[in-house]
């Protein structure tokens, strides 16, 4: 072996060893009473099983976990269920509303989730972000109709196997927007999956967002954030918690004072930072009601949190390097939920 493989070698097995020092340490501390979203481990095969998912949160101490199910068959919801039981873990699940015309296994999956023995579920209208996957007023508005027919659909559902949906503020719905759709059904099974960082992109004040949103709030997907400037507009980062812009502790009391039952699940992302380019004229196209004001408050508020350097690379950084990287994140995450928001709980 040559210098440099030994010393890439021996980097990487400090790497793991550094990891696994820092998964025994929290095993060893209190556990948190925030749980883990699948998604802050999209890099970590850990995430393709639920069962696997539980044990691997429960080695960070996580209070819970919100995943979707990798089997819909009744044998495996029951193991899930005796699983979270056993690690004395919460579990929400992942679910997709029905297609516009009713179509999906949507009921199935929800009988799956009450078997298993969920909380809650969470879903969203749109997998993308609105000012990417349209172009035109036209197609938002046909958006909005198919969401409000896959709704309807969802609601029985959610009324036979009475359990609670919280719908994400997936950079779809402005606050207004999401508020008033919940408002109009009015169901106390359809609520809000709460994301404190999404809506910046959407040029909503995040702080006043968790504001509308929580005696909506079903569920949760708790994050900070950090942004920069770029020519077309800005950038979005996910940051360890207390090391963005967010105000967590007024949104984490906010939420507590109008759902006290509301789970915190961590949703922390880590890759490259997202573009919002809200300068060009492509981004207006499906916002007929935002005026400039919201433009200056939310470039405003970027201005006055300029990072102290860069916003993070994650792609540039070799595979093994990722993957810790994605570990150790969550890791602070849950540090910082434990110590400066109260999120801790013995035993």
């Amino acid at each position: 072996m040559n210098r440099r493989n030994f010393l890439k070698t021996a980097g990487a097995v400090a790497s793991l060893a550094a990891s696994a020092e820092a998964l025994r340490a929290a095993a060893e501390s209190p556990r948190a009473t925030m749980g883990i979203v699948e998604y802050s481990f999209f890099r970590n095969l850990h995430s393709k099983s639920t069962l696997e998912f539980l044990d691997f949160c429960h080695s960070f101490g996580a209070a819970g976990v919100q995943v979707g199910l990798d089997s819909l068959d009744p044998s495996y919801a029951d193991k899930v269920r005796r699983a979270a039981a056993e690690l004395s873990m919460y579990l929400e699940v992942i679910v997709e509303l029905p297609k516009p015309d009713g179509g999906g296994n949507f009921k199935q999956t929800v009988a799956a989730a009450r078997r298993a023995g969920a909380r809650a579920l969470r879903s969203a209208c749109l997998g993308g972000r609105r000012y990417e996957v349209f172009s035109s007023l036209d197609q938002w508005k046909r958006f909005v109709s198919d969401s409000h027919a896959r709704i309807r659909h969802a609601l029985p559902v959610l009324e036979k196997y009475r359990l609670p949906l919280g719908l994400e503020n997936h950079k779809d719905w402005t606050a207004d927007e999401l508020v008033a759709l919940l408002k109009h059904y009015s169901s106390e099974y359809l609520g809000a999956c709460i994301d404190t960082g999404n809506n910046v992109a959407l040029l909503d004040n995040p702080t006043r967002l968790v504001e509308a949103l929580a005696p909506y709030a079903v569920t949760t997907h708790f994050k900070d954030v950090a942004v920069e400037e770029y020519p077309e507009g800005f950038k979005v980062s996910e940051v360890p918690l207390g090391q963005g812009i967010l105000d967590l502790r007024r949104m984490v009391e906010t939420i507590r004072q109008a759902r006290p039952k509301t789970n915190f699940n961590l949703e922390m992302i880590t890759r490259d930072p997202l573009k919002i380019p809200c300068l060009t004229d492509k981004y207006w196209a499906t916002f007929p009601d935002r005026n400039g004001k919201y433009l200056a408050d939310t470039l405003t508020l970027v201005r006055d949190h300029k990072p102290s350097q860069p916003l993070p690379m994650v792609s540039t950084l070799p595979r093994d390097a990722q993957l810790n990287l994605e570990k150790e994140n969550v890791r602070k995450c849950l540090d910082d939920a434990r110590e400066q928001l109260g999120m801790s709980r013995a035993g």
